[in-house]
């Protein structure tokens, strides 16, 4: 790792005060970057960065590991240690809706699932809590018993290290409870797998995999989704959901506008004529 890589890692750690996940992600991005070409950061041009990130058909992926390049070449900028500002603009991305799950298939999956063991009821418990309070994977799997206070939940490890608060269904926290009372392990953190250690990330893939088809981050797109479609105010999920901008939240503003255009069609006497017109 060069000087400029190492003191940038470190300015992102200290000063900036970044996630240690974010640090990480940084730090393997361009580390990897660095050592595929064999040349510190500070010394690649503009074709040899794009011939270095060709592999990455995934524009997700590649503009990752771009804005991390932006946020270095910045930070080189500003430090003095290159004379001319450098930014790469990101690859487009078609906006896509996010894909979610309406409860009764949620309830049918919970129908699958053997509670008569002890890892019966984790996984019933996870997947209730994950579409209970929409919490990012890492979120959930960061959280210790004190962190349950009533019908609440403290999120104290949020994504920037934010803090907020989310209210929790009761049928969440009582199956939750059902599983920890039933776990052979009295540990700090609540989720854990069959050795009594913090579950992981690759795990509760596999769970939510399992009996639903769909990855964790589906469960939080699922619970913004139920949420605007009982008529909660935008602001307001963005707070449940922790978004520091209101602009991610608005990707769900499409399913606000759907479920107007259904409730005319279905209750409203011109219905007919907002259908015809629709398709001028």
């Amino acid at each position: 790792m060069s000087n400029e890589l190492e003191a940038f890692i470190e300015y992102i750690r200290v000063t900036k005060a970044l996630s240690k996940r974010t640090v990480e992600a940084y730090s393997h991005d361009l580390s990897t970057i660095e050592s595929g070409t064999e040349k510190a950061l500070v010394l690649l041009d503009s074709s040899t960065v794009f011939s270095a990130l060709k592999t990455y058909e995934n524009k997700r992926t590649l503009n990752r590991k771009l804005s991390a390049l932006n946020a270095f070449f910045a930070f080189c900028y500003e430090s003095r240690f290159l004379n001319d500002s450098t930014r790469f603009t990101l690859a487009k991305i078609p906006k896509s809706l996010p894909k979610f799950l309406d409860y009764s298939a949620i309830e049918r999956a919970m129908g699958m699932i053997d509670t008569e063991t002890w890892i019966g009821k984790r996984d019933k418990a996870l997947i209730l809590f994950l579409y209970a309070t929409g919490l990012r994977i890492s979120e959930c799997l960061d959280m210790r018993r004190s962190d349950i206070e009533g019908n609440w939940l403290h999120v104290r490890h949020g994504k920037g290290e934010k803090e907020r608060l989310i209210p929790v269904a009761a049928s969440a926290l009582d199956a939750m409870q059902y599983y920890l009372d039933a776990s052979p392990f009295d540990e700090d953190y609540i989720w854990l797998n069959y050795q009594g250690n913090p579950l992981s990330r690759i795990s509760a893939y596999k769970i939510t995999q399992k009996y639903l088809g769909v990855s964790p981050h589906v469960l939080r797109h699922s619970y913004a989704t139920a949420l605007i479609l009982g008529g909660a105010d935008l602001r307001v999920v963005q707070e449940l959901l922790g978004h520091a901008s209101l602009l991610t939240t608005q990707i769900y503003t499409h399913i606000q506008k759907q479920n107007l255009k259904e409730t005319v069609q279905q209750c409203h006497p011109m219905s007919m004529e907002v259908e015809r017109g629709s398709k001028k």
